[in-house]
């Protein structure tokens, strides 16, 4: 019996540090086994990011005219998508990349400023093209919530760094959203505060109207 004790034990342990060394490992291992039950598509046009991009089940929907591969999973940050980028980008050598990433980051604790938010996706960036130097790459902007509106200001921040890094970079593109979603008197008044970080401004119609809105930030 104490020995069966035991090895509950330690496999709980084991377990528990699988957790907090691969965290969403499970939402990966998910993917993997969707993967072998249907064959992804072959060089599609590739979702990664939060939960923003998670809950947009009908994301093909709105874009039939293209081939959608969604491996965004809720609750990550930038450095999850650098951590599992062998995972849910480079096994599907997609034709172009989308990311809706960074707000979650935020959260990360007091050390996490704009200049944090730039250096990290700098490094999903370098690490995209050394392997990918041609596909294109779209980042849309962090969009403000009710529930986060204290990291207004360094949202607005990390947004207008990531912007200012991208406009060096070829193939790559900035979509504002953050823009589209705030009042004139600078409030995130066009968010559902029912729905918490998800906006009402028609999402994600809303976000089809930015990706397709016109040439010069048009995502496809």
């Amino acid at each position: 019996m104490r020995i069966k004790i035991l090895m509950l034990a330690t496999l709980l342990i084991h377990f528990s540090f699988l957790a907090f060394t691969q965290p969403f490992i499970n939402e990966v291992n998910y993917f993997k086994k969707v993967d072998s039950l249907q064959a992804p598509p072959k060089e599609p046009i590739l979702f990664i990011g939060s939960s923003s991009f998670t809950n947009w089940k009908d994301v093909q929907d709105y874009f039939p005219s293209h081939t959608l591969l969604n491996r965004a999973f809720g609750g990550s940050s930038l450095p999850h998508l650098i951590l599992y980028a062998e995972d849910i980008i480079f096994r599907y050598n997609p034709k172009q990349i989308l990311i809706y990433c960074g707000e979650n980051d935020l959260t990360g604790g007091p050390t996490i400023n704009a200049d944090s938010i730039l250096f990290r996706f700098q490094r999903l960036h370098s690490l995209i093209r050394s392997r990918l130097p041609k596909v294109p790459i779209v980042y849309l902007s962090m969009k403000p919530s009710p529930s986060r509106r204290k990291y207004l200001p360094t949202m607005q921040e990390g947004n207008a760094k990531i912007k200012a890094f991208i406009a060096d970079q070829a193939h790559t593109k900035f979509i504002d959203i953050y823009s589209s979603m705030i009042s004139n008197s600078g409030k995130a008044d066009r968010c559902d505060a029912s729905v918490s970080s998800k906006a009402s401004f028609g999402w994600p119609a809303g976000w089809t109207n930015a990706m397709f809105g016109h040439a010069s930030c048009s995502a496809f």
